[in-house]
């Protein structure tokens, strides 16, 4: 028979290695998140605050963590939810932000002038990904930033896996147009 306590000291180091699996996994997906929130959200200051906000959520739901199948898909659920939550919020949706890429961090060893041409482009697809519909764009997002499956992806959104291959379809053929646009402009 076992000691009483011994189920006690059980829980504890279950639920510290899933403290650590969730810290663990959410610190590996976090900058391609940052990343994702800034192209939904439009404004670095925001998408900061969509992902510390998807951390505490992340946290806050721990004791569910072992019942995911893929840490890395809900984590960016959370994260798009907590984006939509802030997109929202009715003082954000009338405030301006004050920065835009130029807020992000320059990479290391790269010339100014390539620097400047990245962040045009990078201007460009993510005014055309704000264009898209809110679900092309979720899914988008999801399939390219979240590396996530169609299969996935239908699963979180709780749509047919032919719905979301559209809404895929859609949205590049959208951010294709966009983006060919601007070259035959130049």
């Amino acid at each position: 028979m076992s000691e009483p306590g011994a189920t006690s000291r059980t829980r504890t180091a279950t639920s510290a290695g899933t403290s650590e699996d969730l810290v663990c996994a959410f610190n590996e997906v976090r900058t391609e998140l940052l990343s994702t929130l800034y192209f939904f959200l439009g404004n670095y200051e925001d998408a900061q605050d969509a992902l510390q906000e998807a951390f505490l959520k992340c946290w806050r739901g721990l004791a569910g963590v072992p019942d995911v199948r893929n840490l890395r898909a809900w984590i960016f659920r959370v994260g798009l939810n907590a984006a939509k939550d802030l997109q929202r919020n009715a003082w954000r949706r009338r405030a301006r932000p004050l920065l835009g890429a130029a807020a992000l961090p320059e990479p290391n060893g790269v010339s100014p002038v390539k620097a400047a041409e990245e962040r045009e482009a990078q201007e460009r697809l993510r005014k055309a990904l704000l264009d898209l519909r809110p679900e092309e764009k979720e899914v988008f997002l999801l399939r390219q930033n979240g590396c996530l499956t169609y299969e996935e992806i239908a699963r979180l959104r709780r749509s047919p896996v032919g719905t979301v291959k559209t809404q895929m379809r859609a949205a590049l053929s959208k951010l294709r147009q966009v983006l060919q646009e601007k070259r035959a402009s130049e």
